[in-house]
């Protein structure tokens, strides 16, 4: 069972087991129509169902999603990030953002932890905050921006999907740890910049990359187009092989599931300790 701890602004959170992380969404247009445009109640429904960490994301980052500025992002992101405070002084609140301005304000705000879709590439004042807070950070791989990420999907050159994930993964640890920057969680990116066949393959090595790699993982596996594209089913209808995943995902050695139900999630830590 994998094990971790995270520094929260020289609070130690330690965590014997793996992590739910619950998405929450502050956003009208999520992939998923069940988890968008999130409240208290969402919130309330989350800690309840057995989240540890919540992550709240104010900017639509599903493949081909349009972009919103820095300000409306920050205004849907706010009030959602205040009602999770006052709900729950406690809990780790992690913001889904890869802008350095957002993220700064969110964790002037309460905010603990930062969850960059591109790793630190598309805003390079992002390393200078996480340096200065010295906030837990999330990085990701992903190729090019969400509006252009699904044409960006050939790997051969490099050796192969998941070969090109552990060395931009690599890369990027290398560069932060430069900057004094150590609390590093590592996210292969499931449904960013990949095709069906490589999101599976990626699961398939997860136990390679987490062996490679050293760091905590991130599964981020809830409901993607891996799992109902194929069969030609919606979001809303693939929990069961969410789960099915997650459970692999932890098997692999995954510390956190990030997930739409945590609910599920958690029931399976009973399942992956028998």
């Amino acid at each position: 069972m994998t094990t971790f701890s995270l520094n929260l602004d020289g609070r130690l959170v330690s965590f014997d087991r793996p992590a739910i992380m619950a998405i929450i969404n502050a956003t009208p247009d999520s992939f998923y129509s069940g988890a968008r445009n999130a409240s208290a109640c969402n919130i309330e429904q989350a800690i309840a169902d057995g989240a540890d960490i919540l992550d709240i994301g104010a900017c639509s980052t599903r493949p081909g999603a349009p972009d919103v500025s820095a300000d409306e992002e920050w205004r849907r992101l706010r009030p959602v990030l205040e009602a999770a405070r006052r709900l729950s002084p406690e809990i780790p609140i992690s913001i889904d953002t890869f802008r350095a301005d957002v993220a700064a304000r969110a964790l002037d705000a309460g905010a603990d932890i930062i969850n960059d879709i591109s790793g630190g590439l598309m805003d390079p004042e992002m390393d200078n905050v996480i340096a200065r807070t010295r906030a837990p950070y999330i990085i990701m791989h992903m190729r090019g921006t969400p509006a252009t990420m699904q044409q960006l999907t050939d790997y051969e050159p490099l050796g192969g999907v998941t070969a090109a994930v552990i060395r931009f993964l690599a890369e990027r640890i290398n560069a932060l740890a430069a900057k004094g920057i150590k609390d590093i969680i590592v996210d292969p990116g499931f449904g960013f910049a990949k095709t069906v066949e490589q999101n599976h393959r990626l699961l398939h090595d997860l136990p390679l990359i987490c062996k490679t790699l050293k760091r905590p993982l991130l599964a981020g596996l809830s409901r993607k187009s891996m799992f109902y594209k194929p069969l030609g089913l919606s979001p809303a209808d693939v929990l069961p092989q969410t789960t099915a995943a997650n459970l692999l995902a932890l098997q692999a050695g995954a510390a956190i599931l990030r997930v739409h139900d945590p609910a599920p999630a958690r029931s399976l830590l009973s399942l992956e300790l028998a």
